[in-house]
């Protein structure tokens, strides 16, 4: 197994797991090409969740491109066409009948209703900006045969290590000194086990048809407020809501993803790869796991 890595400390751990690291990035696409070239299957997960995430010259074209209120839109764009290039280059270095799996966001899907596998993204969703590349996948297979799968993934993906939105919430209690929710925190949002996640990429990896779409969703939706509840008590702080403002000040740049309700499915998903989450729920990962301890 072969893993791509940044960084000196990303390539040690990757030994560490027992993989063999190649040096490269997603902005490095000869690196991504030589790598696919190589492979018998590729499985994409990188992307630039943070500024630092790029290169330098991409920050200093970010920070000089324009008027310092555009950073922002300008490094979501710069972030979205990194992720295309990358997903062209990787198809483009596999054969017909290769494997190429790339995880998204369900945050992409409409919000407020039970999304499933036969939704296509949509770009007035929190996600939604993210969610046009997954035509790329679908072209690729249409025209070069690669046997590619799209992998939505919740937007909590838990368990020991996880620095995603689950640990900034907890961070966000925290710094405030309040567990907060959105409105009446009846907002939910679908979850999973880093580890049932992991066993789902195999499965797609090695059993997905070209052109699938899958949801790595263990829980259809957890109410926001339950999460902010177990998070209080962990932590002895206040359990309240917080307005549209305040929602802004203590989450940052995921305070539009906070207040969406997301259900989603994974029924079609299960009954195609026969996949079957097993790992402990998100509550009882707060509740027990090293979010608060570790």
């Amino acid at each position: 197994m072969v893993g791509l890595a940044r960084s000196d400390a990303s390539a040690a751990a990757l030994t560490r797991a027992g993989a063999t690291p190649h040096r490269g990035s997603t902005e490095d696409l000869e690196s991504l090409r030589s790598g696919a070239a190589e492979a018998d299957g590729v499985v994409h997960t990188a992307f630039f969740h943070a500024f630092s995430h790029a290169s330098l010259p991409t920050r200093l074209r970010v920070i000089l491109g324009g008027s310092p209120r555009g950073i922002a839109n300008r490094f979501l764009r710069v972030m979205i066409d990194t992720d295309r290039r990358a997903l062209e280059t990787l198809a483009g270095a596999l054969d017909a009948g290769q494997p190429l799996v790339a995880a998204f966001g369900t945050m992409a899907l409409t919000p407020g209703r039970l999304a499933t596998e036969d939704d296509a993204a949509d770009p007035r969703a929190a996600g939604g900006v993210r969610g046009e590349n997954e035509a790329v996948l679908t072209a690729a297979a249409a025209s070069r045969g690669v046997r590619t799968s799209i992998l939505r993934l919740p937007p909590v993906v838990h368990g020991d290590g996880d620095h995603g939105f689950a640990a900034q919430i907890i961070t966000a209690a925290r710094r405030h000194g309040v567990s907060g929710y959105p409105g009446d925190g009846h907002n939910r949002w679908p979850a999973v086990h880093r580890l049932d996640a992991a066993d789902l990429f195999v499965r797609a990896l090695e059993k997905g048809e070209a052109g699938s779409c899958l949801h790595g969703v263990a829980e259809e939706g957890v109410p926001f407020i339950d999460v902010a509840t177990v998070i209080g008590r962990r932590l002895g702080v206040p359990v309240a809501t917080a307005t549209p403002q305040e929602v802004r000040a203590r989450f940052g740049f995921i305070a539009p993803f906070i207040v969406v309700d997301n259900p989603v499915s994974s029924a079609l998903t299960r009954a195609r790869l026969g996949w079957e989450p097993t790992r402990v729920s998100l509550l009882e990962d707060l509740e027990h796991g090293t979010y608060i301890t570790g």
